[in-house]
């Protein structure tokens, strides 16, 4: 963490410029406009632009056929993912509020995605995920509570196969994670998962200056 507050130090104006460009590079559709109005309405937060482009290429990238999602929202995310996956491919996305999830419904059948391309399962992840097939995945995106993304971690760890990837969204923690002031404790858990992602003799790690920060990590063979 020291050596990344004084990365942050020599970050220029310019150089913030043009990742404000990066992350506003990819223009979205009435659908992803629709889903992030409702986001916006509920206060929740939704993934950026650039954020939602990364995480369609790294699902197509992957030729991803089975997804899980950790927060569904109201689909902003979901859509992203869909549209990088393959065209059998299913999204399986889990959240604790199942009106959310119904608004992610709406959004996904807007953006042309036939019913059967999603499973949604409502409920806390950490007991969600453990009923899910081990080495099933192509991709686990969490998005869920700051406070159990070790746990998300574990638990993706056996959901991927070989060769996939996890991700997660928010790392930067609006600047507080290289802030050096007192922080509170979902921050030292982001900086406990990124020490830890990055450790791993298990995974091979990104950070992506996307959004509020994307962290991801493909699981070796």
């Amino acid at each position: 963490m020291r050596q990344l507050r004084e990365q942050e130090r020599v970050i220029t104006a310019n150089r913030q410029t043009s990742w404000a460009f990066a992350d506003a590079f990819v223009a979205e559709d009435e659908a992803l406009r629709w889903a992030r109005d409702r986001a916006r309405e509920a206060g929740l937060p939704s993934v950026s632009p650039g954020t939602g482009a990364a995480l369609r290429l790294l699902a197509a990238t992957a030729d991803a056929k089975a997804v899980a999602e950790i927060g569904t929202g109201t689909g902003v995310s979901g859509i992203y993912l869909l549209q990088g996956m393959r065209p059998d491919g299913v999204l399986t996305t889990v959240d604790p509020e199942p009106e959310r999830q119904q608004f992610a419904r709406q959004a996904f059948r807007a953006a042309g995605f036939a019913g059967n391309r999603a499973r949604f399962i409502p409920g806390r992840a950490l007991d969600v995920l453990p009923r899910l097939a081990d080495g099933g995945y192509d991709l686990v995106f969490c998005d869920g509570d700051r406070l159990e993304c070790l746990e998300y971690l574990a638990e993706s760890l056996r959901l991927l196969r070989p060769g996939g990837l996890v991700c997660f969204e928010g790392v930067f923690a609006d600047g507080r994670t290289v802030d050096s002031a007192a922080q509170p404790a979902e921050v030292l858990t982001l900086r406990e998962l990124l020490r830890t992602v990055r450790e791993s003799e298990a995974l091979l790690p990104s950070l992506l200056p996307m959004g509020d920060g994307l962290l991801c990590a493909v699981r070796r063979g």
